[in-house]
């Protein structure tokens, strides 16, 4: 079975990024398809990008990083749940996503945005980074507003941003699967 990261996108005190994200993972488990799993970037402690060498050759020097390379090339796909911070994605986000690069490389990937405009320019500002990372992004993304889904701080879903999740996941499985197959491929040409 498929298995796919649900990744918290924001590390500061008080976040609401964390309730969505456990609000995904147990809407997600529910539809059997994929093994789900919360991963929260804040147990990581990454510091503002600190390793000497670009991602791309692949030498971690950190522990922190060692880590966080471990536990991320183990998914075959990703959610990123992102607030929108200042029109974008918040800084933590793009700091962890910075840290690595195989490991994300040939996965799919969903995106649930919440804020005041249901977080489209974040989605729209990641989308831009998860391509650069090889990362096949979904069309479909979960949106929130934070004045029809949250009873601030509260997240209380609208059967409208729950469905939309639901149209995500439906597309995030499916891509999830072709591209277990394109990195077999990619295995078997090396």
């Amino acid at each position: 079975m498929s298995r796919i990261a649900i990744i918290t996108g924001s590390t500061r005190p008080g976040r609401v990024n964390l309730d969505v994200a456990n609000w995904v993972l147990e809407r997600a488990t529910q539809r059997g398809d994929a093994d789900y799993e919360l991963v929260d970037i804040a147990d990581f402690n990454l510091p503002l990008l600190d390793e000497t060498l670009p991602a791309g050759y692949g030498q971690y020097a950190g522990e922190h990083t060692k880590a966080f390379a471990q536990k991320i090339a183990g998914f075959d796909g990703f959610i990123f749940i992102t607030g929108e911070y200042n029109h974008s994605v918040p800084a933590a986000l793009t700091n962890a996503l910075s840290y690595l690069a195989a490991e994300w490389n040939n996965k799919a990937a969903g995106i649930v945005s919440y804020g005041s405009a249901s977080g489209v320019r974040a989605a729209e500002h990641l989308r831009g980074i998860l391509s650069e990372l090889q990362i096949a992004h979904v069309q479909k993304t979960g949106m929130f507003s934070i004045f029809t889904d949250f009873d601030y701080p509260t997240f209380a879903p609208s059967e409208h941003g729950a469905s939309s999740v639901d149209t995500m996941l439906e597309q995030l499985v499916v891509w999830t699967r072709a591209m277990e197959t394109v990195r077999a491929e990619q295995l078997s040409n090396a």
